[in-house]
């Protein structure tokens, strides 16, 4: 996908999201341990890569997701982290979407320059369950972040964020089921709940797939299909556009970009029923779909 950047590969099990990761169980399909931690090679650089052209091949306005197969804040990428970092600062003009379950080492591995934060950073934090939550919300809010956001996935237990939303500090929620094996079910009543109180504060709400298992009315639905689950996210119509989150990304100079000059996705007709839709930088035109 084009919008993720996996600097590093491989993690440790920290608490009750991690019980079925994804990671873990596609390492292992390929004989592979999940818990080898390791820098990638041509893809710790992606976010620097250019065409034939010259032009950078991730566009200016574009959103990656960092350490998708990994933690950002993982104590065995240490080593690796301020070459991450520096990454990040050579491309002011690309959202970088950070998102651990580890905030509590965040604050001792920040850049040198980091100050109140830079406007491409967008930090999240993983809530599966309320303890989560609690935990890992607090120290949200009190790290010098300029975008903050959470992330309810696998969104394995009812959460209840209403009491954090009046800060103003939280501009987007997430959220998605279990997958792969030993998926544990996510209820309907969680979601809307959760979509509820982001809606009573404007807060951006995505409801991104169902994972396998939904329940809704008492119903345990089994939906194998990844893409059927998304569809079947985006059917409920519990996605909330919220306020609009305004990340000021300027060139190199720290001249800011106008609108016009960043990039627009493209959704092809596959793509409107996704429920990734509102965070996806779009269908890369490859032709699968046709």
């Amino acid at each position: 996908m084009h919008d993720i950047w996996n600097p590093w590969h491989g993690c440790k099990k920290c608490s009750e999201g991690c019980q079925n990761c994804y990671m873990y169980f596609l390492d292992g399909q390929r004989g592979k341990n999940g818990a080898d931690i390791y820098r990638t090679k041509a893809g710790f650089r992606y976010p620097l890569s250019k065409d034939r052209q010259g032009n950078y091949k991730v566009q200016s306005g574009e959103q990656l997701r960092v350490c998708m197969t990994s933690d950002f804040f993982l104590e065995e990428a240490d080593e690796w982290r301020d070459d991450a970092w520096s990454i990040i600062r050579r491309r002011p003009d690309v959202v970088f979407f950070l998102l651990t379950k580890r905030p509590e080492r965040v604050r001792g591995h920040l850049p040198y320059d980091w100050g109140d934060g830079w406007e491409n950073v967008f930090f999240n934090v993983s809530c599966e369950n309320q303890k989560r939550a609690d935990e890992r919300i607090p120290i949200l809010l009190d790290l010098p972040f300029k975008h903050k956001g959470i992330m309810c996935a696998p969104f394995i237990g009812e959460v209840s964020i209403k009491k954090y939303l009046p800060f103003g500090q939280i501009e987007q929620v997430l959220c998605d089921g279990e997958n792969y094996s030993g998926a544990r079910p996510c209820h309907y009543e969680w979601v809307k709940r959760l979509r509820d109180e982001c809606e009573e504060f404007g807060v951006k709400f995505v409801f991104c797939g169902t994972g396998r298992r939904f329940v809704k009315d008492g119903k345990m639905y089994r939906i194998e299909s990844s893409e059927l689950q998304s569809n079947q996210a985006h059917k409920s119509g519990l996605s909330y556009e919220g306020k609009p989150i305004n990340f000021k990304l300027t060139n190199p100079l720290g001249i800011p970009i106008a609108k016009e000059r960043l990039y627009t996705p493209y959704f092809s007709e596959k793509c409107q029923t996704c429920g990734m839709k509102m965070i996806c930088n779009g269908c890369t035109r490859c032709g699968k779909c046709e």
